[in-house]
């Protein structure tokens, strides 16, 4: 375990990513998650991260159910607010939408919404989700000055009044986590897909930044969204999207130092953010219980220095 940040609480190295029990990436059965998250429980996991958005509320309906009968204090939780779950009314039915709201209210009403679909009392670590251009494109500046003015500011109070453990954001960009937390202090960023063995740039400012700040980093999507465990298979997916021809020949270029160290890809790909001091946890998404103790099995792996400094010397993006 490591703690988050200067102050934070205790998180497992490995933690729990939410997105696949909420169809995130794909469709989950009820069973296939339940069984996904008590195989994780046994196998030691004792970090879960989620969110509104990950199947419009089912992620934290199915963790809830699968962390409720767990001792409180023996876990620590993480969703996230910037979007509300609303009932498509206006449509006459019963399906759900998404809708941005950055505000002090609508992150209030977020919070109060998830704890009732997680069926728990508190959640530890609040996280303001993709304020990032990835996510709004143009309108970017517009919501992330509404998150450091409204949801910020909420956060901030159920903080002080003891009520949350950590104050943080969930993103797809390192940059808008530094910038935000030059404005206001934050306690932890959930970066995603970016300190990853092929993407390093975050490790050249951001890092040392973090680490003198003392925010504490979880990291998320340290496969690339699939390349880092596949490897450079055909139909290898990159960032969500098909691999292009440049990442395939460096991915290849990793796997042949994978297989002079006897090591598999997805394990040194797991391994690679943790070794940062500001990394306090990597949470892979873990759609079932063969997942989950593939992770663990990966845990286990030990690496030679040799092959970390070959790693360094031929993966690194180019400038």
């Amino acid at each position: 375990m490591r703690r988050l940040g200067h102050s934070g609480p205790l998180l497992t190295t490995i933690g729990f990513g939410g997105g696949p029990s909420g169809w995130l990436t794909g469709h989950t059965a009820d069973e296939t998650a339940s069984v996904a998250i008590e195989t994780a429980w046994l196998a030691g996991i004792r970090y879960f991260d989620t969110s509104p958005y990950y199947g419009y509320g089912r992620s934290e309906r199915r963790l809830g159910g699968g962390l409720r009968s767990k001792r409180r204090a023996d876990f620590v939780l993480s969703s996230k607010v910037g979007r509300l779950i609303k009932p498509d009314i206006e449509n006459g039915n019963s399906s759900e939408q998404v809708v941005y709201d950055y505000s002090r209210d609508g992150a209030i009403r977020s919070i109060e919404a998830s704890l009732s679909r997680l069926g728990l009392d508190r959640i530890d670590i609040v996280l303001i989700h993709d304020i990032d251009t990835w996510t709004h494109g143009a309108q970017q500046p517009v919501q992330f000055a509404a998150a450091l003015d409204g949801a910020y500011r909420a956060i901030a109070d159920l903080k002080a009044q003891g009520n949350i453990a950590a104050i943080g954001l969930g993103v797809n960009e390192w940059q808008v986590c530094q910038e935000f937390a030059k404005r206001v202090p934050i306690d932890c960023c959930l970066l995603a897909g970016r300190l990853t063995l092929l993407e390093q740039r975050a490790a050249e400012t951001f890092l040392p930044f973090c680490e003198s700040e003392g925010i504490g980093l979880i990291i998320g999507g340290p496969f690339n969204s699939g390349i880092l465990a596949t490897g450079s298979i055909a139909g290898a997916q990159f960032n969500y999207a098909p691999a292009p021809q440049e990442i395939l020949a460096r991915v290849r270029c990793i796997e042949a130092i994978c297989r002079r160290h006897g090591v598999e890809l997805a394990a040194a790909a797991l391994a690679y953010p943790l070794r940062f001091p500001s990394v306090t946890s990597v949470i892979p998404g873990m759609a079932n219980a063969a997942e989950v103790l593939m992770m663990q099995t990966y845990c286990s792996t030990t690496f030679p220095a040799e092959f970390w400094n070959e790693i360094a010397a031929n993966s690194r993006e180019d400038p």
